[in-house]
């Protein structure tokens, strides 16, 4: 089955990004056995800081041509020229998944050493920006630096997210799977926490990218829709002014307007290479799963409005420290429970994959060396300097 990648344009789909690199048409690819899997795809979006100063700096745009000379459109501008986003191609193997990230990584990690920079893996910056950040130089990041200058304010909030993609049969597909998967995306986002520093301070949040990603319109879960109801909110949402264009639909949950894929952004951007492929294997175990019992007319789940914010209001704050909240019932768990039930939960689509024993072996190195938010406390308590912090997040980007 041919899959092809299709290069990110510079006006981008979302704050500070572009179209990903997605599956073609063919949302399925054939794996060794015989089994047919949904292909999946990874955009990474991370921060360029002063090797010196480890405070965010301009030069994406150098590290960028640098970095294309190899990697083509698989790297790409991000909304402020201290940013920079690698998308992998599609595939349907993890072990594929994993190699590309790493050589993405590595090649970017190049490019910014040549202009005395760290890559730096974290949702928000550690260290403050000691000047200004500026807008990347494209006109349609331009337009939305203008008309919602009230949303950045003073924040300058360069925010970095994981976005997984997975392959899809076409919109209404992605919009059935995207409405079933909500009540499960509180644990991802958990899970992938990994923001706990702004402006040189302790937030006191395990992720304080999603309260800054917060502040853009449309940011937070997917609404109940079908593909009709899809068409009206998106044309009405651009018509009012609300957002520039469809490229600015931020859910948690999103079909793309370009090919079949469904996007999940609830995720920071995470050092470790075996979080993001765990991560990208949960949101296709899961897709698998709610995909069949559509086909089978099961029910979909259908949590309070309310209940479901708060529960990722609590996997922002808490990450995986502490409790959650179960959207469907109402119930306060740990956090840990509900990333367990949430593996039990994508477990039939992640055994038709052949993905349970990676997903059980990579839930196991979280749980013993930490996740994002945790890691990154652990770094600055060692000696209180932020710096260290830097440097830890600068030397996991690309550690086997």
């Amino acid at each position: 089955m041919s899959l092809t990648v299709q290069a990110k344009s510079t006006d981008g789909d979302r704050v500070g990004g572009g179209g990903a690199v997605r599956p073609s048409a063919a949302p399925r690819e054939d794996v060794p056995g015989g089994a047919s899997v949904m292909t999946m795809g990874v955009e990474e979006e991370f921060l360029l800081v002063d090797r010196r100063s480890r405070a965010p700096v301009g030069r994406g745009p150098r590290v960028i041509d640098a970095a294309s000379r190899t990697l083509g459109p698989l790297v790409q501008p991000e909304f402020f020229t201290a940013q920079v986003e690698v998308c992998t191609s599609p595939t349907a193997s993890p072990a594929r998944l994993r190699t590309e990230l790493a050589r993405l990584r590595a090649e970017v990690v190049r490019a910014a050493a040549a202009e005395d920079c760290l890559l730096l893996a974290s949702g928000t910056p550690v260290v403050p920006p000691e000047f200004p950040l500026s807008v990347t130089r494209d006109e349609r990041y331009r337009r939305m630096a203008l008309r919602f200058a009230s949303v950045l304010g003073d924040h300058e909030q360069a925010v970095c997210g994981c976005h997984v993609h997975v392959g899809v049969g076409g919109r209404a597909e992605a919009l059935e799977i995207a409405n079933r998967m909500r009540p499960w995306l509180p644990a991802l986002q958990a899970l992938a926490a990994n923001s706990p520093f702004a402006r040189g301070k302790d937030t006191g949040y395990a992720s304080w990218r999603a309260v800054e990603h917060a502040r853009w319109p449309t940011v937070g879960p997917a609404p109940v829709l079908d593909e009709a109801g899809y068409e009206r909110l998106a044309d009405a949402l651009v018509r009012s002014g609300a957002i520039l264009d469809r490229r600015m639909i931020y859910w948690y949950a999103r079909p793309s307007e370009h090919v079949p894929t469904l996007e999940i952004r609830v995720a920071d951007v995470n050092a470790p290479i075996d979080t993001v492929v765990l991560l990208a294997l949960l949101v296709r175990g899961l897709a698998a799963t709610v995909r069949t019992e559509a086909a089978e007319g099961v029910p979909a789940p259908a949590p309070e409005c309310a209940r479901l914010r708060e529960a990722h209001r609590r996997a922002a704050a808490y990450g995986l420290d502490g409790d959650g909240l179960d959207p469907v019932s109402g119930a306060c768990l740990p956090a840990w429970d509900l990333v367990a039930r949430l593996r039990e939960r994508a477990a039939p689509g992640l055994a038709a994959a052949d993905d349970l024993p990676r997903v059980d072996a990579l839930l196991d190195g979280v749980r013993s060396e930490g996740y994002g938010a945790a890691r990154q406390r652990a770094a600055h308590r060692r000696r209180g300097r932020l710096s260290d912090v830097v440097d830890s997040l600068a030397e996991a980007v690309t550690a086997a």
